[in-house]
Formats: structure tokens, sequence, C-alpha cells
């Protein structure tokens, strides 16, 4: 079946709208309620509150596409089907049906919607071990509705979860077209407790994902994803910059489409390139994707005449075009940036080689790792000069800091909703009296939350203002939350439409992302907000407020971090 990415989108949202699923709109790439990772991952992400037990102001039955970055294989990119950034369509059940259902919605929309014979299609289900059994139930579904493959892996390829350390998880099924993923069924029936152990779920969930861009490929008869619309009108771009071909120069190609991609979407949810968490892996994307025009003759700046190609592929989005100029000078700025540092870098390349006739591979590693020099620039600079370079010894290093970078990453973030949703709920609750004790201070309705992570041990709440706090002014933010809690608030919970919340003047963070019915926190007489978040039921749960640091976050924005003790 020939089908593009706008009419695939289409076809699986109103497939489950006419299965009784309410729509939800494209949530942002920062994380608002898991701050467990960095970015989004997955469709599930922004429906975390949800999957634990709150209501959502839409219903049980949900369906939509989310836009999704995963840094955790960054190094694969540059084959046929691994990206930093996808979109990722879902469906999903709170609380509501269960595997019969999902997998029967499953099996119609491939077999009727996208008209894959079932002959094509082959599955795989959870084996079993001491934690949970074997998944004959799904395997007997799956028999009901004439698909004979199937196959019984274990954990690691057929379990999906939890997040953290605890919370939601359980067994999932993996659906293959030709022997290549398309979808994939997570059935969270087990909730993972601080001791390891699996017990039932209070409510069982479906959490579904079929990757648009590897779909596309699929019923396209492609074997490359960036031969599909989703990267095409990038790949051409490349190569009028290049004057190279694709077929010669494939994986360059295909990092600097996927990287520019990455990097544009991040930058237009309001991230900037910096040396610490987000802005670290928007800054590492943009540096990967210069070294790699770099090697394919690329001399000057080239990022930014990339970015009318992504609104070409990308027409749904808007908001897009509408920060084109924003996105230009972001990633000018940085391109300018890294050459400096590519050209500081070719000298002290020069300086550390000085009368040598070998580099050493701490050396070579320094130069790839802290100045962005290319290994293949390594290489040409030391065989140019008769310097003896080991590939293999610099790669082995490569892979002692991969490692090492990998396991940080993971324990990086470790805390969050899905490990200790208690202590994230108090301080989730805070940050809107913080927010509405800062507008009280200043006496400005004007100010507005622009990016915040919660972890169990700290709020991080960043919002417009053009300058630093004072001292005075952070006591009198302080002494007004604290006001608010000591007064015992009760935190009431209402739904209405958006257009409702708005006429009553009521605000919330990335509004585009809600849906037509929202959910509505009022605190009593001090705040009133859109939001998805989890909440304490009255402020006097919260304990003290304490403000322990405030600093810049970027360009008009401060950050303030604080606790409750």
């Amino acid at each position: 079946m020939i089908i593009n990415r706008q009419q695939l989108i289409r076809k699986y949202v109103e497939f489950f709208k006419s299965k009784a699923h309410k729509e939800i709109p494209n949530s942002s790439l920062i994380p608002e309620n898991d701050p467990t990772v960095l970015f989004t991952t997955a469709g599930m992400h922004p429906l975390v509150p949800f999957l634990l037990g709150e209501k959502h102001p839409l219903g049980k039955n949900l369906v939509g596409i989310q836009k999704c970055i995963r840094t955790g294989d960054i190094e694969e990119v540059g084959d046929e089907i691994h990206h930093t950034f996808f979109e990722m369509l879902g469906n999903w059940s709170l609380g509501s049906y269960w595997k019969k259902e999902s997998i029967e919605y499953s099996v119609e929309f491939l077999t009727k919607e996208l008209k894959i014979s079932k002959q094509k299609i082959s599955v795989t289900c959870f084996k079993g071990d001491s934690d949970a059994p074997k998944d004959i139930e799904s395997a007997e579904i799956w028999k009901k509705k004439g698909i004979e493959r199937i196959k019984f892996l274990p954990k690691k390829d057929n379990w999906w979860g939890p997040a953290g350390k605890i919370g939601p998880c359980g067994p999932d099924t993996e659906m293959f077209v030709n022997n290549i993923e398309i979808w994939n069924n997570v059935f969270m029936q087990y909730y993972k407790d601080i001791n390891g152990k699996y017990l039932p779920a209070k409510q069982k969930n479906i959490d579904t994902g079929m990757g648009v861009e590897r779909t596309i490929a699929i019923l396209n008869n492609l074997k490359d994803n960036y031969l599909t619309e989703c990267f095409l009108p990038l790949i051409k771009r490349i190569e009028e910059i290049s004057k190279k071909k694709y077929a010669n120069y494939k994986k360059e190609m295909r990092i600097i489409a996927d990287h520019i991609k990455a990097a544009i979407f991040v930058i237009n949810d309001g991230i900037t390139p910096s040396n610490t968490e987000h802005g670290y892996i928007l800054r590492r994307l943009i540096r990967r994707a210069i070294r790699y025009g770099y090697q394919i003759g690329v001399k000057e700046n080239f990022t930014s005449k990339l970015i009318d190609s992504v609104i070409e592929i990308y027409p749904d989005y808007r908001e897009l075009s509408k920060k084109r100029n924003e996105l230009i000078t972001e990633l000018d700025r940085e391109e300018n940036k890294f050459r400096q540092t590519l050209e500081r870098a070719i000298n002290i390349f020069e300086r550390i080689t000085k009368d040598k006739k070998e580099i050493s591979c701490k050396d070579s590693f320094l130069l790839y790792q802290s100045y962005g020099f290319p290994v293949e620039m390594i290489e040409e600079e030391c065989k140019s000069r008769k310097i003896k370079f080991s590939r293999n010894e610099f790669e082995n290093e490569c892979k002692v800091h991969q490692e090492l970078s990998r396991t940080a990453s993971e324990g990086r973030f470790k805390s969050g909703l899905a490990d200790n949703s208690k202590e994230t709920t108090r301080l989730h609750t805070a940050s809107h009296l913080l927010l509405a004790a800062i507008r009280k201070v200043f006496k400005d309705n004007s100010i507005y939350q622009k990016g915040s992570n919660i972890t169990s041990e700290r709020l991080r709440f960043d919002f417009n203002f053009p300058r630093k706090l004072t001292e005075n002014e952070l006591k009198e933010i302080e002494k007004e939350v604290n006001s608010n809690i000591q007064k015992g608030c009760p935190v009431i919970r209402e739904e209405m439409t958006l257009t409702e919340a708005k006429k009553r003047g009521i605000t919330g963070v990335f509004e585009h992302k809600y849906g037509e019915i929202v959910s509505v926190y009022t605190i009593g007489e001090c705040s009133k907000e859109i939001c998805t978040g989890p909440h304490v039921k009255n402020t006097c749960e919260l304990g003290k407020f304490k403000i322990i640091k405030e600093e810049s976050s970027s360009s008009g924005v401060r950050r303030i971090k604080a606790i409750v003790e």
C-alpha cells in the first residue's frame, strides 16, 4: 500500500476514534510529568499521571501522535532505521479494555486499513519467568485472529518498564511485517515495588507504539527510512549543498539529516545549546552533524540551510514556520562557535604532534571528545604528516567512554513520578504556589512558566523575567508560598473546555498541547491553572517551602530551585 506520512497519521487516528478513542494533542519534547528522562522518548510520557491512576479529562480510551527524541543509541544513527527524532503513533486504555480488544484492533488496522496480508505478519509474546507467567492469553488471541507465526521471547525482548526503579510495567507483544517490527502493544498489568516484587497493578493499562518513519518505509516497500518523504527533502538538500551523491555518502548524510531535524525540533521547544542537560544533547547533535558535513567537504555554515526542508516535511507543525528566524539564529550561532573550535583543534593537533612520530590514544581521544575533532580528520592529518595513529586503540577508548556515559545517563534522573510519586506530587503542587507568589510579588500576571523539572528531592522552575532577583524579592516569594501552605488551602480539580478556561483567564503551560477538555486545578484563592500533573488534596500536606537557588536559565528566563521540608 502506497501511503504518505500525513495519510498514515490521519488513518490511524480516525480508526481509533471510530473505536471510541479521544484524540490527545502532541506534547512538548520536554517532559512535564516525568523527570526520569531528559526528553519525551515515547507517547506514554505525557500520560504518566494517568497511567498511575489519575483521571484523564478526555476519558479512558485515547489515541494520538507524539514527537519523540531518543539519544541512547546516538552512535547507531547512520544505518537505515535508527533515528534520534521520530514520531510515534499510539493508542491507550487507562483501566478500560484489555488484551483481547487491543490485539483485535491491531489486526483490524494492519489488515483492513493498511491492507497487509496476514501471511506477512508475525508476532512475539512474553515467554514467562519467575516474576510473571508465560503470556499464553495473548498468543491465543492472535491465533483466533488468524496470525499463525508466534514466537515467545524473554523479558529483555518482550517486557516494558518500569520507567524508573518502581512503577507500572508488564509484558508486551510485538508485531512484524516481513520480519521488520511495525507495532508494539504493552500490557501494564504489574507494579514493581521498592523491594523488586511484581505486584498486580491497581489499574491495568494498554500502551502501544507504532513508529511513523518505519511504517511508511514498510508500506512503500523501502528498506531505507531515509528514502521516505520523512527524510528525502533533507537528503536532497544536503546533496545540493555538498555537491555529493547520497549513494556514495549514506552514513554521513543520514547522520546530518537526522541530527539537524532533531535539533530543529528541540530548539522549537525552547531549548538552546549549552553544556548541561537538554542543551548539552542539543549541542552534541548540532556539532556531530557539522563534523560529518566537514567530512563530505562542507566547509561553510550549512545547518540553517536545512530548516526549510524540515518545514516542508512537517507542514502540520505550524510553529516551525513561525519560529524560522529563531531557528536560523540558534543554528548559525552554534555552528560559528563550533567552527572556531575546530580551528583551535587543528592548532592543538599541530602542537601535541610536533616532533612526534605517533599520536597517543589519550591525545587523539582528547581531540575527539573535547574539541569535536572527527576521527577521520585525525587520520587524515596524521597521514599527511606521516604520524602513526592506531584506529583500533582509539575505538576501544571510545567504547569505554560510551559505556561510562551511558551508565551516568541512566543514573542521572533516577527519581521522578515513576520512582516516588508522593514527594514529586508535593513539589509539583508547590510549583503552582511558586508561580502565583512570583506574580503577586511583582504584580505581573504576564509572568508564566517556561519549563520545570521535578525530582523527589527538589523542584526546578523556569519563568520569564529580565533580571536577577534580589535577596529581598526571593524572601518575599518564599514567604508568600509558605503563607498559602499554612492556610491549608484545598486543591480542587475541575474539568472544562479549553475555551471556557481561557474565558475565565485560566492559563497553563504550552497551551497548544491540551485537548478539547482540560483539567483545571484551583488552590484556595491564590492559584488557578490548567495542568496534567499530580497534586496533593490540601496545601497543608506540603511542609515548609524553601528556595535554595536562583539563577539564569537562558536569555530572559530565570530559574528557581526549591525544596519542601
